[in-house]
């Protein structure tokens, strides 16, 4: 079972809670036992898990991740000029692995999934598929 989600994002760097909506494909699919890998299809975007209580996490996230990896670095080489969100997805990942139980996500109480936009606005694709058990 797998699917293609399309996901716009509408800010330079942006993290995106999608949890609420691979839940409801689980759902939808009636899915009760396996394993979802989540994989974003570019480079220059990525895939974490964290805390989706407090929105101001996502907020510390991207600033701290713009203090290692600054946008306008006068060194970097690459010509398309985004080398730094190149840096961000290779650091937080572009795939996550997740467990489904019980027809839901296991995820801990303060869990989300996130699609982190590194080089926006843009439409991306996320790839979805399930490994059953």
């Amino acid at each position: 079972m797998n699917t293609i989600f399309s996901i716009a994002s509408k800010k330079h760097s942006e993290m995106i809670d999608i949890t609420a909506q691979l839940k409801s494909w689980v759902g939808e699919n009636n899915i009760r036992d396996g394993i979802l890998v989540v994989q974003s299809m570019h480079t220059t975007a990525g895939i974490t898990v964290n805390e989706n209580a407090d929105p101001d996490v996502k907020s510390d996230m991207l600033m701290r991740l713009d203090e290692i990896y600054p946008w306008n670095h006068v060194q970097d080489k690459h010509v398309e000029g985004n080398t730094a969100a190149h840096l961000k997805t290779s650091t937080l990942g572009h795939a996550q692995t997740l467990i489904i139980e019980n027809g839901d996500l296991v995820l801990g109480t303060w869990q989300g999934v996130y699609f982190c936009e590194f080089d926006g606005p843009r439409q991306r694709r996320l790839h979805a598929k399930v490994i059953s058990c």
